[in-house]
Order: structure tokens, then sequence, then C-alpha cells
């Protein structure tokens, strides 16, 4: 457990380095003093420094040149307004350095924190023990991981809306936190209890649905035909550019195994993320992973050990599921109410969730010549002879010689 806390601390902390020595070519520029100080942990904290420098010195020497960016309002009454902002080097810088922290701690909290709050609880139920040491660091490990996932929210927003001035308001952030809090708490419990009476049967779950999300771009990517991408990087060759692919995919499957990424990722696009809003595959997930959870639960509760003599094992069950369903209930209210861009949906989210089960049901639902044929076998004699009679005496008053019915008939 030592070994397994200090791995989980450790190997976070050398992928956030190589993802700030990445995004701001730190290899290509020549900065030797910078790469070493990345080596030995002290990344993020020559990047705060250099921050406040830039920050305290924008303004005072005039820039020699600006960039002019354009950005459209949200529609008001059908009508969009562009609007053009001069961006000086300094906001420039600064708008990097935030974007590299905030794709550091989607890093650090599902590669890092959601890891280690699994073990701690782990650790806590074979124990049954919570030190006050422990429960410290895992509030900080939870807090951590929603963080990770509000600001991978944030980022999916203004990647897909990248043309438009997104402004996130506060009801927004708070239905994100409670909607990322129920879920990925009820998640870390589900898969705890699992692994504390079935540990054999541990490793193949995780596993499954690690490589499962892994491979999930890779091969729409071969379905697709397209193209290796070769746009990512231009100091990197083609082994680099694999490589760098490989972490993004391993990104995206260690956030999918707590909860559903906002960002996803598409191989064969330029920016590598799919910016269509796609319900189907949010409305697939969400179904699978409460199949998935129940599932996981109904194990625990048919092999639970007597560590769980004194918990209420159907109780704590329903607590569980009702906190996944939480987190959908705010999951939905926020694409429904507080998405800064639903104005530029083609569908709600009600919409789109009354499609797919419109879907599915038609898909459930058995077809309507099959039906019709059932009736067609089950239907009797007589009935026949009499709609025969009924029709021959209606062409006879229309004129029609009998002859002529039978033979049509």
């Amino acid at each position: 457990w030592q070994w397994l806390t200090l791995l989980f601390a450790l190997l976070p902390c050398a992928l956030v380095q190589l993802s700030l020595v990445f995004i701001h070519r730190d290899v290509s520029r020549d900065r030797p003093l910078v790469l070493l100080l990345h080596l030995l942990q002290l990344g993020p904290l020559v990047r705060c420094v250099e921050v406040f420098y830039i920050y305290f010195r924008a303004g005072r020497v005039e820039e020699p040149y600006v960039s002019i960016t354009k950005k459209r309002q949200m529609p008001k009454d059908g009508y969009s307004e562009e609007i053009e902002k001069e961006v000086g080097q300094a906001e420039g810088k600064l708008c990097t350095h935030r974007s590299a922290f905030s794709r550091a701690s989607v890093i650090q909290a599902f590669l890092g924190s959601a890891p280690q709050l699994t073990l701690q609880l782990y650790i806590c139920v074979l124990q049954q023990e919570i030190t006050a040491a422990r429960s410290i660091f895992m509030v900080l490990s939870l807090l951590s991981i929603v963080y990770g996932a509000l600001r991978c929210n944030i980022l999916a927003i203004k990647i897909k809306y990248d043309d438009y001035d997104v402004s996130v308001k506060p009801a927004a952030y708070l239905c994100i936190f409670m909607w990322r809090s129920f879920e990925i708490a009820t998640r870390v419990t589900v898969l705890v209890l699992f692994s504390s009476v079935l540990q054999i049967w541990t490793l193949p779950v995780v596993l499954m649905n690690f490589f499962g999300f892994f491979f999930y771009p890779w091969i729409l990517f071969w379905q697709s035909k397209s193209p290796f991408p070769e746009n990512i990087e231009k100091a990197l060759s083609r082994v680099g550019t694999t490589i760098v692919l490989c972490l993004l995919t391993f990104l995206y499957a260690g956030i999918n195994m707590f909860c559903w990424s906002a960002v996803q990722v598409k191989l064969n696009d330029p920016d590598l993320i799919n910016k269509s809003q796609n319900w189907y595959r949010l409305t697939v997930y969400y179904m699978l992973r409460f199949i998935e959870n129940a599932f996981l639960l109904l194990m625990w509760y048919i092999y639970k050990t007597d560590i769980y003599l004194y918990v209420c094992a159907p109780l704590l069950v329903l607590q569980l599921l009702i906190g996944y369903c939480m987190a959908v209930l705010f999951m939905l209210v926020f694409y429904q109410f507080c998405h800064p861009c639903k104005k530029l949906f083609s569908s709600s989210i009600s919409e789109g969730l009354l499609s797919c089960f419109k879907f599915l049901c038609f898909i459930c639902k058995p077809s309507k010549s099959a039906i019709l044929t059932d009736k067609a076998e089950v239907k009797s004699p007589e009935n026949t002879d009499e709609a025969r009679s009924s029709s021959k005496t209606i062409d006879s008053q229309k004129g029609i010689p009998h002859q002529s019915v039978s033979s049509n008939a």
C-alpha cells in the first residue's frame, strides 16, 4: 500500500511536468535551466513565478505588435454580433499558461488523485478504521478530482465553441460541481466495495473498462481510413506524434474510468476533438455505467464478508444508486438550463433523450408486418366467409357482375 501510494503520487507529477514542457515547447526553445527545474519537480513553481512576472510587467512597455481575435456573442433574438479584440503578447502568454495549468489539473486529477482516492478508501475498508490524516487525504483527493472534471467540462465548452465569447455563470459551476461530486464519489465507492470482496475479479473489470475506452478512438480512426495526423507539433517525428496520441487516449481512458469525459477524442480531426454534441453517446454511456454499477453492487451484496457485519447492505446499495441518479439529474439540469451555449444546440437535452428512448423502444417493439401476419393467421374461417359475402353484396349494389367479383377475388 505504501509503494502504491507513492506511485500514485509521483507518476502524475511527472506527467504534469511533461505536459507543461510540451505545451510551452521548452525543448525547441533551448531552456536548459527550466528543463532542469522540471526534472526536479519544480516546474509548476517556475511557471507561477513567470506568470506573476508577466502580469506585473504588462502595460508598462509598449508591445511591438498585437494580434486581433474575433469572437461572436451568444445569439440574442436570432442575432449574433461579432466583436474584435486586440490581444497583446503578454495576454497571449498568460492565456497559454492558463490553458497549460488547466490541462495539468485534469492530468493530476484522473491519473493521480482518482487512483489515490480509490486506494486510500480501500485501505480504510479493510482496516475498518478511518484516521484523521487519511480522511484529510481522501477529501483533498476528491476535491482534486472534482476540480479536474470541472476544468475538463469548461475546456470542452471553450474548444467546441471557440468562435464565441463564452461566459460561464455561477449556477453552471454549481451544477457541474454537484454532478461530478455525486458521480465520482459513487463510482469510487462501488469499485472499492467490489474489490474488497472479489479481489481476483477486480483486475479484469478495471482492464476491460480501461482498454475499452483506450482503443475506442483508435478503432474509430481506423474505420474512417483517414491519414495519420501530422499537424500536432512540427518538431515531432512520426514516432513522437504516436506517443503523444497514445498519451492523449491514455488520459481519455483514465477519465472515462471514473466519469463521463466531456471532451471526446477524435483522432481524424485536426483539433483531435469531436466538436459535435452527441446525445446518443452520452445516453448510452450513463445507461451502461448505471447497469455496471448495479451489477458490481449486486456481486458485493452476494459475496460480502464479515467486515460488513454492521453495515445495512440494502440501504447502502440504495444510497449509492440514488447518488448516481442524483449525478444524472444535475447533469440534465446543467445541459437543459445552465449550459452557457445552450442557444447553439441543434436540439436540447430533453429532445435528445426523448429521441434516444424512441429509438430504443423502436428496436425493442416487434415490427408491424409481423403483427399483421400473426393476426391474419389467427383469423377464423367464419369471419372470412362473412367478409366475402358482405363484399359481394356491396359489389352487386354497385352493379358489378358476380362473375367478375369472384374472378377478381
